[in-house]
């Protein structure tokens, strides 16, 4: 597990590092930890980071870097920066998840190994790993998958807030039909999508969403 020297970082404790990349189906097999609690660390210690360098270097207004700070720190984004440092190569399965190693278990294993550097190396370090890795995509403008549901996910979590998506109509033939999706936020409709299918529908009503989320 060498994979982050190239970063010049160096973990001391191994078996942290090895809950990091162990899933909870190989968890449950083993009797050992897996990488969620450490996720969950990784996580707040990455959009302090992020939150930060947005704070820093733009004048944007809150709504705004939060909306901006969504889009680099989705599952798809984290799912790239992942691949990039070549985390999804030592993820550690189960036998009943070994042939499922999805985006999003690859994308949460980047923000558990942030958890295990933080905790290891310290937030100089792990700040220091954030902007090798991913400050890049930001400064080079980089656009993921336009997943606009992360990305309205993201900006509702900052403020603890639920979010539902509804199905409101579905009309035409089979071979051509129509969806109309309504997104709630705290049983508010914020916004309003059609699509051929209902993920069209629901992204376009994500969409829809942030719109007016950031002009508030």
């Amino acid at each position: 597990m060498n994979f982050l020297e190239k970063y010049e970082i160096y973990i001391q404790d191994k078996n942290l590092l090895k809950t990091a990349l162990t899933h909870s189906s190989y968890s449950n097999e083993h009797n050992v930890q897996n990488y969620e609690r450490l996720e969950y660390l990784g996580d707040a210690v990455l959009q302090l980071i992020m939150s930060e360098y947005f704070y820093l270097n733009t004048n944007a207004p809150e709504g705004e870097m939060s909306k901006i700070r969504a889009s680099y720190v989705c599952e798809n984004a984290l799912f790239e920066y992942s691949k990039l440092v070549g985390i999804d190569k030592e993820i550690i399965l189960g036998n009943g998840q070994a042939k499922d190693l999805n985006a999003t278990i690859i994308a949460d294993c980047f923000e558990s190994v942030l958890g295990a550097i933080f905790l290891d190396q310290g937030f100089v370090v792990a700040k220091k790993y954030v902007y090798q890795v991913v400050i890049p995509f930001v400064e080079s403008k980089h656009e993921f998958l336009s997943d606009y549901k992360s990305v309205l996910q993201e900006m509702v979590q900052t403020d603890r807030k639920s979010l539902e998506y509804v199905l409101v109509n579905e009309s035409g033939p089979a071979h051509k039909k129509s969806f109309v999706i309504e997104v709630k936020i705290d049983n508010i409709v914020y916004g309003v999508g059609e699509g051929r299918s209902k993920k069209e529908a629901e992204q376009k009503a994500a969409y829809d969403a942030i719109k007016k989320c950031v002009k508030k």
